[in-house]
């Protein structure tokens, strides 16, 4: 059995739209103490709400916890699935190769724009070049591997890169499917964003602590 498990904080926005798309699957909200309307939404849509320390690597790791699931699909609350997704999550969660590796779908964003095109492109060559996609991707891990790997680390910022780095390159898989992510967080431009995200995955490379780098990012 799969298991989707979405971190929240104050996601009312967005959440409704990326629980539409996951089909009645068993769903585990990790929620970092919102006081809009998200809880209600994902109870309506039939989803298990836990509390959890805020902080996204410890949400995520409380979910994982929570959840009854043989394989694990993590997920943000502001990324839908496209249509067929669980067809592919099958097929890979099907072949007992894949106990050991993990997959991540194509990012694309809910923008027209040429800036938006780019980026995705940017991000396809990071996550088969460099082995490092991000949480907007989803993950698709069989517990048993999740387990092996130690899970999420309960920190703040970078839990998805620790834990794909841990995977390795060579265990990872691109599935065919998109996972569409809410272009709302570049508003104030993507060249900015991006910069910012740059910067902050550089200072976690030098070996400083999520927690400083947090309040960089935020």
């Amino acid at each position: 059995m799969l298991s989707v498990v979405i971190p929240t904080l104050q996601a009312e926005a967005h959440l409704g739209r990326a629980l539409g798309a996951l089909e009645g699957a068993d769903i585990v909200i990790a929620d970092g103490g919102s006081t809009d309307a998200t809880r209600e939404i994902a109870q309506k849509a039939g989803a298990r709400v836990i509390d959890a320390p805020r902080g996204r690597g410890s949400q995520l790791a409380a979910g994982a916890k929570a959840a009854s699931g043989d394989w694990l699909l993590f997920l943000h609350a502001d990324t839908v699935l496209q249509h067929g997704w669980t067809g592919v999550a099958a097929d890979f969660m099907a072949d007992p190769a894949n106990q050991t590796r993990a997959g991540v779908f194509r990012f694309a964003l809910d923008d027209a724009s040429r800036a938006a095109r780019r980026l995705e492109a940017l991000v396809a060559w990071r996550t088969r070049a460099l082995g490092l996609p991000y949480g907007d991707q989803g993950l698709l891990i069989s517990r048993a591997f999740y387990d092996a790997l130690g899970g999420f680390a309960e920190i703040p910022l970078m839990e998805d890169v620790d834990l794909v780095r841990r995977i390795g390159r060579s265990r990872l898989a691109t599935l065919d499917g998109n996972a569409l992510t809410s272009a709302e967080r570049y508003g104030r431009g993507y060249l900015r964003r991006g910069a910012r995200n740059l910067i902050c995955l550089a200072l976690y490379f030098a070996g400083v602590a999520p927690e400083r780098i947090e309040r960089i990012y935020r």
